[in-house]
């Protein structure tokens, strides 16, 4: 009666449906406070105070057609500050042609593979991975490759990649600072990858394209560089979010950015402000366009989230468990210390612990805490984790 590929997929998130039915479950029983909730990416911290005032003066402002509709592409103004501020990133000659004005990296993402794919093209995903990349290849009727990153350190496997690149291979997905792991990809070795997709483009006469997940890029610990992607791979296009770096999650807000370097990148530019249209998002809210481009220069104070890494870090390693000190992003990458990490996730809930098993990620046998809730939720939680090592005799 209903389309049998999605009501097939509503099984795979039945892990995440019952952690949402497990978690209302426990705080009714015991009370929200007594529940340590690490399930979602949902920061609880507020927008910085200057996009706050931004806000507050379009929202009184009596701009004539200020929320009218505009260009599919977004505004005009707000296009040209953001492609000034990446050309100041990035080195990269760019202009407003280059932007695109877009409802949040999930439309960026599904816009710019379905601008990019031909039917049974293949996108390399490197895993572990955000798992709604699947669903948005599929949607462009593209074929995922799941590439493992190094095992440990899940920085990019670059010989992996190279052995699974085809001349079928249009893309590669980069996500750094990454979720769930909290990797930042060096510099060194995404140059490494770009001599591989070069070697591998020459081979079989094609272009591979990275797109480049950045939603976490300014969220970042100890002095680490995120290296700008433009600056490494000419076939580039970002993708990125306010979501994370301005605290914006319910209001949609982002741009894709396609590199000035791509050859017939006006072609490419093109196809992606019609699919802007034609997918339904039509253009990026009005109101945030313009709050977002007076503030390209802030994000939100990432000692906040330091302190609550380098707690829950500290105290999770201290009992046993094994851990990737996460350089970027808001997210604790745990290794199970049993096989079956959905197991291991359930045993946690005994304690009030919601955690996310890798599996739901591609890579099983391990457990992803997000660390994005206020830092008291936080120090309640530790007594709660020194009790799940204990159950696995780590301590």
């Amino acid at each position: 009666m209903f389309n049998q590929k999605i009501v097939a997929s509503l099984a795979k998130s039945s892990m995440i449906r019952a952690m949402f039915e497990a978690g209302a479950k426990l705080k009714a029983q015991y009370g929200e406070e007594n529940v340590f909730d690490f399930s979602l990416g949902n920061p609880e911290i507020e927008p910085p105070v200057p996009v706050q005032e931004s806000l507050k003066k379009y929202v009184n402002s009596a701009t004539p057609g200020l929320h009218y509709y505009m260009s599919n592409a977004g505004f005009e103004d707000v296009r040209e500050k953001v492609a000034a501020h990446l050309q100041k990133k990035s080195g990269a000659p760019l202009t407003k042609d280059h932007i695109l004005m877009v409802c949040g990296a999930a439309a960026g993402m599904n816009i710019a593979l379905k601008a990019l794919l031909n039917a049974g093209e293949e996108v390399i995903v490197l895993a572990p991975f955000f798992v709604e990349y699947l669903s948005y290849i599929e949607n462009a009727d593209g074929k995922p490759v799941i590439v493992n990153t190094e095992k440990g350190t899940f920085h990019i496997d670059v010989e992996a990649v190279k052995r699974s690149i085809t001349p079928k291979t249009k893309a590669i997905i980069l996500n750094s600072p990454n979720n769930p792991t909290g990797v930042v990809y060096s510099r060194e070795s995404l140059e490494n990858l770009r001599t591989a997709l070069e070697e591998k483009e020459k081979e079989f006469g094609t272009s591979i394209f990275v797109l480049s997940d950045e939603p976490y890029v300014s969220i970042v610990y100890d002095g680490v560089e995120v290296p700008n992607m433009m600056s490494v791979f000419k076939n580039c296009v970002i993708i990125y979010s306010f979501s994370k770096s301005h605290a914006l999650p319910g209001e949609r807000i982002g741009y894709v950015a396609a590199s000035s370097r791509i050859d017939d990148v006006g072609t490419l530019m093109g196809a992606m402000i019609t699919l802007n249209r034609t997918l339904g998002f039509v253009n990026a809210p009005a109101l945030f366009q313009k709050v977002v481009a007076e503030n390209l220069d802030v994000a939100v104070d990432t000692a906040f989230y330091q302190e609550n890494r380098d707690i829950l870090y500290n105290h999770i390693t201290s009992v046993g468990f094994e851990c990737v000190k996460p350089s970027g992003a808001f997210y604790l990458w745990m290794k199970s210390p049993i096989e079956d990490d959905v197991a291991f996730c359930q045993t946690a809930q005994k304690y009030n612990l919601l955690i996310v098993p890798g599996s739901g990620f591609g890579c099983p046998g391990y457990a992803r805490i997000a660390y994005c809730y206020g830092t008291e939720m936080i120090k309640r939680s530790l007594k709660a984790f020194t009790n799940l090592a204990k159950e696995y005799g780590l301590i």
